[in-house]
């Protein structure tokens, strides 16, 4: 084969082989395809596409270019979930403990932050003490002995995806609804678990901004996981603004206990729950929605998914002390609250200039080996269609830095608008495929 005539090929609107495509990420990965032809292969599939059969391809051969997890001596079926990426989005941190307390094993590995959307691993990491890197042994052991593990994604796991996905970013080619559904479902299929349910996030603080690219990037990843054995669904869920009022690492492991407790926002509360009927229904549960909407929230008042919780902690090195005592997550030198000067209704509060916000007081990343705070952040007292009054708090700043403080608030300024006429948010779930 040669990488030229393949890049006409798909230049010119021709589908690639399952071979063509193998000798691509192959050659790619080995060093024996250069940056440049590659970067020409991915320009012709931004405006070419891709279909199925070759997006299946795609990923099969980026989750087989590096080490695959096998799950199978850990007894059950293993349920996974992913988030496409969103503000102040904090649903595994729940939703895993839930599924685990009901009888599944969530054998989970996450991503850090990157650009303005939040890490599952950089909110466990502002737990004192806890793990985020196990070996594959500890990793299966702790699954089989509690029911739940989470872990950040190894180096040998789908190096086709790292080296392809760095390309794209400089690339221009990010934007690509095959390329983004090859990316997430190597990742996932190479993680090994037997169900596999997307939270696809649509609105100014998600990537997909339009619900018509929403459902079909959401349609193409259950095609890819059904096509590959695993059994699929995709909760298309909206993001205008941020899902529950913390945003922050440490401040969303606040956040998240306090639903586990049963407390908390309402919106991140009903996320979850349709997440884990949704979970419990492909997983071959027979009763029907309502009934499984009360084993979600009995998980929840009893107390059992918050103790799965405790045992993650505990079993990954942290302290579970925080689920008591929120003091190690509250570690800002400063708390500032900021009040309204006038009365009405929020009329919007853009997702995506929250995040900016918050990336503006230290807690986002915007290259892979950025540092970032742990423990700065906001939290929202309002959220869109409640009335505010005169001199009301609206939100509150955690922070460490004067000066990143005060060009933080600058940005807030523009994420809220206050009018005189109340609005409905959109609805939070927009769709389920499966």
């Amino acid at each position: 084969m040669n990488m030229v005539d393949l890049i006409i090929k798909k230049r010119d609107g021709y589908p690639l082989t399952d071979e063509e495509i193998s000798y691509i990420v192959n050659g790619y990965v080995k060093g024996e395809i250069p940056d440049y032809q590659m970067s020409a292969l991915l320009m012709a599939i931004y405006f070419r596409g891709m279909n199925i059969q070759e997006i299946v391809s795609l990923t099969k051969e980026m989750a087989f270019s590096g080490k695959v997890l096998d799950l199978s001596n850990i007894p059950g079926i293993k349920i996974d979930k992913h988030s496409t990426g969103g503000v102040g989005d904090k649903t595994t941190l729940v939703f895993a403990p839930i599924i685990a307390s009901l009888g599944y094993s969530v054998a989970k590995m996450s991503g850090r932050s990157l650009g303005h959307t939040g890490g599952t691993i950089d909110k466990l990491e502002s737990i004192p003490g806890f793990r985020t890197y196990l070996s594959d042994n500890e990793f299966i052991s702790q699954v089989k002995e509690i029911g739940i593990a989470i872990v950040g994604q190894t180096e040998n796991l789908v190096p086709a995806d790292k080296k392809i996905y760095a390309l794209r970013d400089v690339t221009g080619t990010v934007d690509s609804i095959p390329l983004i559904a090859s990316s997430v479902m190597s990742k996932k299929i190479a993680g090994g678990s037997d169900v596999i349910v997307l939270d696809v996030k649509v609105g100014k603080g998600a990537f997909m901004k339009d619900i018509n690219s929403a459902k079909e990037l959401a349609k193409i990843m259950v095609e890819i996981g059904k096509n590959m054995g695993r059994k699929m669904a995709a909760v298309i869920s909206q993001m205008d603004q941020p899902l529950g009022n913390a945003v922050g690492n440490s401040l969303e492991v606040l956040e998240a206990i306090e639903v586990l407790k049963g407390r908390g926002p309402s919106d991140l509360i009903e996320l979850v729950t349709v997440l884990s009927i949704v979970a419990l229904k492909i997983a071959g549960e027979k009763e029907n929605d309502e009934i499984l909407r009360e084993k979600v929230k009995s998980s929840l008042l009893s107390g059992k998914a918050l103790n799965k919780f405790r045992d993650l902690i505990i079993y990954q090195g942290g302290d579970p002390k925080i689920i008591d005592d929120y003091s190690p997550l509250l570690k800002a030198k400063v708390q500032k609250e900021i009040y309204t000067l006038e009365e009405g209704y929020i009329e919007e509060l853009d997702a995506y200039k929250v995040a900016q916000t918050v990336m503006t007081l230290g807690a986002g990343r915007t290259k892979k080996d950025d540092k970032i705070d742990l423990y700065v952040g906001l939290k929202l007292h309002k959220k869109i269609g409640d009335r505010v009054a005169k001199n009301e708090p609206i939100v509150t700043f955690y922070a460490n830095d004067a000066e990143k403080l005060r060009r933080a608030q600058e940005i807030f300024k523009d994420a809220i608008k206050i009018g005189p006429h109340r609005r409905d948010p959109l609805p939070l779930i927009l769709d389920i495929i499966m």
